[in-house]
């Protein structure tokens, strides 16, 4: 079990007439440096947003970019490892949520939520703060994203402003879609099950999407659905904002067409749903 340092101000006896809301930074702030520890003593756990990022590039890339390109020469044709970066970039920042679920279970397991429970200390900064710690690991992955996607050919052709927009789009449905992985994090029993849940939930939410290949390509029937997808629209807005390949822009449907707009919607969403269910769940599991 991590250990855990409090300083003197936040003791129970310390406590006591402090604003609420600069305990609750307080508590955010001790418990993300935790989680940044963590990580600087088991550097393994950053596969998910280092080693996985590269291996789907190069596989998409160099083993299936010759065939899935094709899809769109009917339509004139396009550089599909200039297209594969808008989609990768959402699907490795997306992926972190499977592990943020497997952390909350193995510390429910260990015993470590049952001493957070008996300190001073507020329920949604122990969920608040494995959320920006994993926003952290985000910031990386989405790095390993643009540096590898630099080294296989692709360009950003906007300006720097709709770049950085771009990346944070994707960094905002990342953080939103890591409280999806928190949520599972309280409601299932042990970590082999929250990595095999979050896989299944995951996998369809990527690749029925236009992360990879175009929606046109799917038979009609499913079109609608990727086409909601917000996987796709986060893809979309980040070719569209760095200027490369979009064959999205011949559909008609109101998440292609405003898909910058589709991602805010989508994530902001998603943070009202999911924030406060998993800090009731959270509440529930500690009693």
């Amino acid at each position: 079990m991590t250990a855990l340092a409090l300083d003197p101000a936040q003791s129970p006896g310390t406590t006591i007439g402090r604003n609420p809301f600069t305990l609750f930074l307080t508590d955010v702030w001790v418990l993300t440096k935790r989680s940044i520890a963590r990580i600087r003593r088991e550097p393994e756990t950053l596969s998910d947003v280092t080693i996985q990022p590269v291996l789907f590039v190069l596989m998409f890339a160099f083993v299936f970019g010759g065939a899935i390109g094709g899809v769109g020469r009917s339509g004139g044709g396009f550089d599909y490892h200039s297209y594969l970066i808008g989609g990768m970039l959402g699907m490795s920042l997306a992926q972190t949520a499977p592990g943020t679920a497997v952390a909350i279970v193995s510390d429910m397991e260990t015993g470590l939520i049952d001493r957070f429970r008996s300190l001073p200390m507020s329920r949604a900064a122990v969920l608040t703060a494995r959320t920006i710690a994993d926003l952290l690991t985000q910031v990386i992955g989405g790095i390993v994203v643009a540096l590898v996607g630099l080294a296989i050919g692709w360009r950003i052709h906007n300006g720097a402003g709709d770049a950085i927009e771009a990346f944070a789009l994707a960094l905002l449905f990342g953080y939103a879609f890591t409280w999806v992985g928190v949520c599972l994090g309280m409601v299932l029993r042990s970590p082999e099950a929250a990595q095999q849940t979050g896989f299944v939930l995951f996998l369809p939410l990527t690749f029925i999407s236009s992360a990879f290949v175009p929606t046109q390509s799917m038979p009609g029937w499913l079109q609608p659905v990727a086409e909601w997808n917000p996987m796709s629209s986060l893809a979309t807005a980040c070719r569209q904002l760095f200027g490369n390949p979009n064959p999205a822009t011949l559909v008609h449907a109101w998440p292609v067409q405003h898909p910058e707009l589709a991602v805010v919607c989508w994530s902001l969403g998603l943070l009202a749903i999911f924030a406060p269910l998993a800090i009731r769940l959270y509440g529930n599991k500690v009693r």
